[in-house]
């Protein structure tokens, strides 16, 4: 899935409904809710690759839920049919195994999965294009933005000027050395010990 409100379950449905039909046994579920244009190797889909053996075979609600590009997908199918296993996409009744006729499947439902991506990107491109002529401000606030460490200011400033090391500040108020520095610069706090 690529966003949290997509619906799980009817994915669910039609997956088990083509497991079914296909006879492919029982179906182990991995549920991700992650973006398709996330490297798969980093993704769950990595790790199940890794505990699949030939014969196997892996089943998605659609061919862009295995990636967003097409040498993403390309790769993937790769592996697949080196490995041995078939993947099916619920969505267009598509089995992959590596026919000659999946190859050509393949490579252009790939190909229209990027060009999908693509267009996404440039209606998104567009809308803040749009937001921005009319005056909207975009992008994060400008400042040096919220910090778990703001609540402590005023001992971290006590600490400095009794002579405390930032090592022992950042041990302390469990954060690491760059980011007490990042902190302290961007709050324009200097401590001159006399």
């Amino acid at each position: 899935m690529s966003t949290a409100d997509q619906d799980l379950e009817k994915n669910k449905a039609d997956i088990l409904k083509l497991a079914n039909e296909k006879l492919l046994g029982n179906v182990e579920w991995v549920e991700e809710k992650v973006s398709g244009v996330k490297d798969w190797r980093k993704r769950k889909l990595g790790e199940t690759f890794d505990t699949l053996e030939k014969g196997d075979a892996i089943i998605v609600s659609e061919l862009s839920r295995l990636g967003r590009s097409t040498l993403q997908i390309l790769e993937i199918m790769k592996l697949a049919k080196e490995n041995g296993i078939a993947v099916h996409a619920v969505k267009g009744a598509w089995t992959l195994n590596g026919s000659m006729e999946s190859k050509i499947v393949l490579t252009m439902l790939a190909m229209i999965a990027e060009i999908e991506r693509d267009l996404i990107s440039e209606r998104t491109k567009e809308g803040l294009r749009a937001r921005k002529a009319a005056g909207v401000v975009l992008g994060r606030p400008k400042g040096p933005g919220k910090s778990r460490l703001d609540e402590y200011q005023e001992e971290i400033v006590a600490l400095l000027k009794n002579g405390a090391t930032k090592a022992f500040i950042a041990r302390r108020y469990k954060t690491s050395l760059p980011n007490l520095f990042n902190w302290l610069k961007k709050r324009k706090i200097k401590v001159y010990v006399k």
